[in-house]
């Protein structure tokens, strides 16, 4: 890609988390970010569900609600190493597949690309995975339009499209830390008693006092804005080894000679 359009890119992207910002701090920007923050949720829940598979526990379901929130079942009990990975699935890979798509999504053609693999994965997952009715109709309508502005939108509007989500997934990711930090955690309208920060506190420190669920937020925090600023740097870096390239000559150097000279002189 030309030094002009890796400029533009980075751009695009700039716009597009500063878009996401406004958006949530917006009174009606909730609403019109509801299917994002619907697929950030996913998003989550799958990292959880990934963890459980990784570690040998087994997912049984992830289900997705109305209200935003969601939960993983996992088929069997965790043990002391594998429930500290599955409590720190949801917050830690949530960024990373934020980043993920921010970094492949480089050019038109790649946009276009991991789009439709990010709608091929929600509709998969939708029929497969997904076990309330809710969530498998929002996913699998999810995916559906995803795979609609990839192939029917202009190249430039699906680069922006998936900038765009991929700011929305880490932009959640630190919105939603958040949640950690109120007393009470609820999943489709019900009262739980502890939330991923605190299943973490209690099987890392063995207490679910504040100071130890706020350890892991803050740790969590610091995660999503590392993994947020290691991506748009790898974004910078394209932009300037486009800029190196198309500054460098593309003719030998002269070397002074008079045999250079005869060479460039009108005769």
């Amino acid at each position: 890609m030309n030094p002009a359009a890796r400029r533009s890119e980075l751009r695009t992207l700039a716009l597009a988390l500063l878009a996401s910002l406004l958006l949530w701090n917006l009174p009606s920007g909730g609403l019109l970010l509801y299917p994002c923050k619907l697929l950030a949720t996913w998003i989550h829940e799958l990292s959880h569900g990934i963890a459980m598979l990784g570690s040998g526990v087994g997912l049984a379901e992830v289900d997705i609600y109305r209200d935003t929130s969601g939960i993983a079942h996992a088929r069997g009990n965790a043990g002391p190493l594998g429930g500290p990975i599955i409590a720190a699935a949801g917050y830690m890979g949530t960024p990373l597949w934020g980043a993920a798509l921010l970094v492949i999504a480089s050019t038109p053609p790649a946009a276009r690309r991991a789009l439709l693999v990010l709608a091929v994965l929600l509709v998969g997952t939708a029929v497969v995975v997904v076990g309330n009715d809710f969530g498998q109709y929002a996913m699998a309508g999810t995916g559906v339009a995803i795979a609609a502005v990839a192939l029917l939108a202009p190249p430039r509007w699906g680069l922006a499209f998936a900038h765009f989500l991929a700011a929305q997934a880490c932009v959640n990711a630190l919105l939603d830390i958040r949640v950690l930090l109120r007393p009470t955690h609820f999943v489709n309208g019900v009262a739980l008693d502890a939330s991923d920060a605190t299943n973490m506190a209690r099987l890392t420190f063995g207490s679910g006092a504040d100071w130890a669920v706020w350890t892991w937020a803050g740790v969590w925090l610091a995660w999503s804005l590392l993994v947020l600023y290691v991506a748009i740097r790898v974004n910078e870096s394209r932009v300037r080894r486009s800029e190196a390239a198309g500054a460098s000559p593309s003719a030998a150097p002269r070397d002074g000679s008079d045999r250079d000279a005869r060479r460039r002189s009108p005769a």
